[in-house]
């Protein structure tokens, strides 16, 4: 699914007239093979390490350039490392160009070569960003760019190679040899993606709103760890007292959040709804907009909420590719995440933080499918009520402790769920609190003794 105004054709001539001049450029103009300015304004992009501490970053603004540290190629470099871009080393392509996979000679490293489209929707203005963005803003589920190429009116983007490809690749039209996705692997998908963009919108600052959340801008390498990627739509946030950014519509038809599509009002929000689009496509393996279903089926999101009131239908709303295999608590409470991401006020959706601390939670409880069947345990506690049970995975995090949700009898809908997982959750914050305090009071109390052993 390509990169466009989030309306369809015949709503965008009606709604956005000036889209096909402001965007459709024939031919970029030339700029300096070796980048280092851009416009941008006097504001200052911090990143925030966990540790607290602040590195100063120039912003993409009106205003003064900045510095972008990023590895410059020559076309001629890529030309080769792409065997001339020959179709054996295409490996996709999006509505900004091209995708090649290479190797560079000068350090043989295996690479995948975005040869963006002169004509296309991705202008000079939004290479540069993803440029300074990708250069500036550095996270284990960002997409790592090693360099670009601006050699007359070229631009070529240089990024990490990602071997699995995109979520999209593993959700969608897969041939009948290839494995779908596991329970486990959608959960450990949608945490890591989700703290991509937390990284984004607290980590960064003026916050960074990514504007494209979508299936196929997540990429995957070895064990499925994902990263997200083409920064080219990338804004910054409000500052300030503002509450939003103006802009003109951009995106992908079916995960705009409506408040966007219909006002060009973007704030963080826009990009939780998006993320809860594709939450909702890693749960039911659908698409977030597919014309070969029926009418009333089209649009995910459309035909997900009426089933989201009636807790005897939530089975409907699980992958049938995953064949039953899949925690159905741990269904409640990713359905529960989903609707509350996907809200139609953009005011109550949550921050993505929260929706961090849930996934990580759902992440780390690795659902055992051998364990079922009629093989159920005589303590319920210790199995969902398909008789699998979830265990704490061993990579840790998470407290191990099993949601408190009662059995098939109670009907929660997922408003009643999100209430149950936030409970737990701020339980689980009071926990770790009273343990650190705990440690942090014991710490003091050593110290002390040890002082006054010193002074003795």
């Amino acid at each position: 699914m390509g990169c466009f105004s989030c309306f369809d054709s015949k709503e965008d001539e009606t709604l956005n007239p000036q889209q096909e001049t402001d965007d459709r450029k024939q031919g970029h103009p030339a700029v300096s093979s070796h980048i280092s300015r851009l416009p941008s304004g006097a504001d200052k992009l911090r990143s925030r390490s966990n540790g607290g501490s602040k590195r100063e970053l120039p912003a993409p603004k009106d205003g003064p350039g900045v510095q972008i540290a990023a590895q410059t190629f020559t076309f001629r470099e890529l030309a080769a490392a792409t065997k001339n871009f020959r179709p054996e080393s295409f490996i996709g392509e999006g509505g900004f160009g091209r995708v090649y996979k290479g190797r560079l000679e000068s350090t043989g490293q295996v690479v995948a070569v975005k040869q963006l489209d002169r004509n296309g929707l991705q202008g000079n203005r939004e290479f540069l960003v993803e440029v300074l963005m990708l250069s500036l803003l550095h996270h284990p589920n960002l997409v790592n760019l090693i360099g670009y190429c601006a050699d007359g009116d070229q631009r070529l983007l240089v990024y990490e190679f990602m071997p699995l490809g995109s979520l999209e690749d593993h959700l969608h039209d897969l041939p009948p040899d290839k494995e779908p996705l596991d329970w486990n692997t959608r959960m450990k998908i949608a945490a890591g993606a989700a703290k991509g963009l937390e990284y984004l919108h607290d980590k960064a600052n003026p916050p960074v709103i990514y504007r494209d959340f979508k299936s196929s801008n997540i990429l995957l390498e070895e064990g499925f760890h994902p990263k997200l990627s083409d920064f080219g739509l990338a804004k910054l946030g409000p500052v300030g007292d503002k509450s939003h950014v103006s802009t003109r519509v951009m995106g992908t038809y079916g995960y705009c959040a409506p408040e966007y599509a219909m006002t060009g009002q973007l704030t963080v929000k826009s990009d939780v709804y998006s993320f809860g689009v594709v939450f909702l496509e890693l749960i039911t393996g659908r698409k977030a907009i597919d014309s070969t279903r029926p009418h009333g089926e089209q649009n995910l999101v459309t035909w997900a909420r009426p089933l989201f009131n009636d807790r005897r239908k939530f089975s409907k709303l699980a992958d049938p590719r995953l064949q039953g295999r899949y925690p159905m608590r741990g269904l409640y409470q990713a359905l529960a995440v989903a609707s509350m991401c996907i809200q139609e006020q953009a005011a109550t959706r949550p921050l993505i933080g929260d929706v961090v601390t849930a996934l990580s939670y759902l992440a780390n409880q690795a659902y055992d499918p051998s364990v079922g069947g009629h093989g159920y345990r005589d303590d319920k506690r210790n199995r969902d009520e398909r008789g699998g049970r979830i265990l704490k995975n061993e990579e840790g995090g998470g407290s191990g402790r099993r949601w408190d949700l009662e059995g098939s009898e109670k009907d929660e809908s997922p408003r009643e769920t999100a209430r149950m997982l936030n409970r737990d959750l701020d339980r689980e914050r009071a926990v770790a609190e009273a343990k650190m305090w705990g440690e942090n009071w014991r710490e003091k109390r050593r110290q002390s003794a040890q002082g006054s052993f010193d002074a003795s």
